[in-house]
This record gives structure tokens, C-alpha cells and sequence, in this order.
């Protein structure tokens, strides 16, 4: 009996891509590269944890696995973002998971992407886990464990929301990822003021940055928020280059399938979507909306200036109707703000100055 042979159903691209990958792999072993898992936060509910990280062959030494390095990395030398892109993913690579007590074994994707949900119990509340993969040092993951009492959450794009950075337009897009690093980056006025009066009002809710950007910045973009006094929260970013059946990844389907994961993850949340005028934003937002009502406390869009909203490649689309009562505009936090009180997700002190004096 003759066996059939099994087809490759793999995109072209993603065939050639994998080969590129194992190539370096292979290489980058010779060399004696060290085997680095990056831990980066994730978040979950007091039954289940979404665990992401990376793991990685570099000659960098792997002080990133190690959390209280990373730390003082936030405050330490900016670094430019096409080191970032010299590293080697290892694929599928075999990762364990310590959390508290409890062991889980689970593999990372082609691109050395681990993102996994697993069931633990933990208390709400920030935890810590471990990773390790192979020989590598032990890497630590924070993870934001949100209540089972908490109805309120923000979703916030980053690129010309919490920060400026015209990014669609690719040459800046190039310029900004591999040239410039993050002290050159400018924080949008009056956002990070926002996101802190709306995590003081609603405790225990969580912040969640959903952007189009590769995994390759989420250092970069960590220290950039961190040193912006944003609050801390899970980046969910995706990995550039070839899917299974297509050239390239959609940045607006990533945004769409995140964003329905997190209705279905936490149906007792009301969600405040954050984003800008620039691209697709207002159309994802919109959507989301349309399907689930009863998952949106609000939509609050950044309006670039005419000057951001050209590099930025136009505006997108404007809100539908029905939804203009929970649907605001506002070039800066400043700006957001008062709408958003009015609305009740903000106290009445919005209306005092910050920064008195």
C-alpha cells in the first residue's frame, strides 16, 4: 500500500521564510550564540493566565531574561531599534513555565513567539513568572491578574496615540523602528496624565497596549512608557513577515482578533478603546462597537494635526451616528478629558490642573 505524500499547504513565502530562519538558527548556534528567553507582561483572571514571551538566539549577553535587569534597563542608555532585529529567533522552540508552584511546558511559534493561555489559579494583583528554554538563564514574566469584581478596562493604540511617530508612512515607519531610539520619541501631550487619573478612578482595572508594531520594539517601547509615566500594562504586538497563507501579516485583523479575544476573556468588562483618526482605528473601534455593545463604556480618538494626519497617510473614517454618545474626539489627553468626565469615567478633579504651580 503506497503512503500519500503529505503537502505542504505553507504560503510560498512563509516556505521560504522558515528555511531563512532555520538557516540562521543553525548559524547562529555555531557561533555559540546564547539562548535568551525575553518575558515580556501578560495578563489574565484569577483562573487563567496569557502568558508572552520570546525566545532568542544572541551575542548580546541575555541580562534581558533577567527581570531586575530589565528594570534598570528603563532607565538606563537608549537603545536604536534595528539591534533589536539582529537577534535569531529559535523556532518552536520548547519553553517551561514556573508559575507559583505550578509547571507548564509549551512551544513557541515560527517566529520564537510564545503566546499561550494556561490555566493557574491566582489572586488579582500583579504575579511573576518564570521561563526558561533549553540552557537559558531563568526569565521572568509579570502578569496582571485582573479581578472577577472588575467592570472596567482600557484598550489603548500607540503609535500617534501615546506617542507621536507618523508611522504608517514607511520610510518614517523604517526611521523610527531601526534608526531612532526611544528618548527621540515624543509622548503625545496630556495622554499619560489621562491613563493615570483613569487607573486611579477604576482600581484594578487593566491597561492594554494593542498595536500593529513588531515584538522586535516591545523593549524599546516598554522603556518608552514606562519613562513617559504611562501606566504598566501588557503590550500585545505581533510578529512581522509571512503567514501560513499570505505575504504579509494584517496589522488590522491582529487588532480585530485581539479585541474580540478580550470581549470573549472578560465578558464583565466595559472597554474604553483609545486610538487616532489616522488610519483604521476609528473603522476597528467601530466595528467592535457594532458587534459588541455591551462590551464598550466608550471610544475616546486622538485627532492628529493636519500636519500628523498627512505623514500619517489621511484620516480614517468618522463615527457612525448611533454611536456619537460614546464617542469622543480631542487632538490631547487635555482635551479627552473632559469629555470623558462628563461621561462619568473620569472624577470631577479632571478640571484641576495637574501640574499646579
Amino acid at each position: 500500500m503506497v503512503t500519500p505524500e503529505r503537502t505542504d499547504d505553507r504560503h510560498r513565502a512563509a516556505r521560504i521564510d522558515d528555511a531563512i530562519l532555520r538557516f540562521r538558527e543553525r548559524r547562529a548556534r555555531r557561533r555559540r550564540a546564547s539562548l535568551t528567553v525575553l518575558g515580556y507582561t501578560g495578563y489574565g483572571s484569577t483562573s487563567w493566565v496569557r502568558v508572552l514571551a520570546r525566545v532568542l538566539l544572541t551575542q548580546e549577553p541575555s541580562v534581558l531574561a533577567q527581570s531586575t535587569a530589565a528594570r534598570r534597563l528603563l532607565s538606563g542608555p537608549g537603545v536604536r531599534g534595528w539591534r533589536s532585529f539582529t537577534s535569531v529567533p529559535v523556532v518552536n522552540a520548547d519553553v517551561r513555565i514556573d508559575a507559583e508552584g505550578e509547571v507548564h511546558h509549551v512551544r513557541a511559534d515560527r517566529g520564537g513567539v510564545v503566546d499561550v493561555r494556561i490555566p493557574v489559579s491566582l489572586s488579582p494583583g500583579w504575579h511573576t513568572l518564570r521561563l526558561t528554554s533549553e540552557d537559558s538563564a531563568p526569565a521572568e514574566a509579570d502578569i496582571f491578574v485582573v479581578g472577577d469584581d472588575v467592570e472596567f478596562g482600557v484598550v489603548s493604540d500607540i503609535d500617534d496615540t501615546v506617542m507621536v511617530t507618523a508611522l504608517p508612512r514607511p520610510l518614517l515607519a523604517a526611521w523610527h523602528t531601526f534608526v531612532v531610539n526611544e528618548h527621540a520619541r515624543t509622548a503625545t501631550p496630556g495622554m499619560a496624565v489621562l491613563y493615570e487619573w483613569l487607573s486611579s478612578e477604576h482600581a484594578g482595572s487593566p491597561v492594554i497596549y494593542l498595536s500593529t508594531g513588531a515584538w522586535n520594539v516591545a523593549p524599546t517601547l516598554t522603556r518608552f512608557l514606562s519613562r513617559n509615566l504611562y501606566p504598566a500594562g501588557p503590550l500585545l504586538l505581533t510578529d512581522w513577515g509571512p503567514t501560513r497563507d499570505r505575504w504579509f501579516r494584517s496589522g488590522t485583523e491582529h487588532k480585530r482578533g485581539n479585541l474580540a479575544r478580550l470581549a470573549e476573556e472578560f465578558p464583565r468588562i466595559k472597554w474604553l478603546l483609545i486610538g487616532d483618526d489616522g488610519q483604521h482605528d476609528e473603522e476597528i473601534y467601530g466595528e467592535f462597537l457594532a458587534q459588541h455593545p455591551d462590551h464598550v463604556a466608550a471610544v475616546a480618538i486622538r485627532q492628529l494635526s493636519p500636519g500628523e494626519a498627512v505623514l500619517a497617510g489621511g484620516r480614517g473614517r468618522h463615527v457612525r451616528p448611533e454611536y456619537t454618545d460614546r464617542w469622543f474626539y480631542g487632538p490631547d489627553g487635555a482635551a479627552l478629558a473632559p469629555a470623558l468626565e462628563k461621561h462619568g469615567l473620569l472624577p470631577h478633579r479632571m478640571n484641576e490642573d495637574p501640574f499646579p504651580g
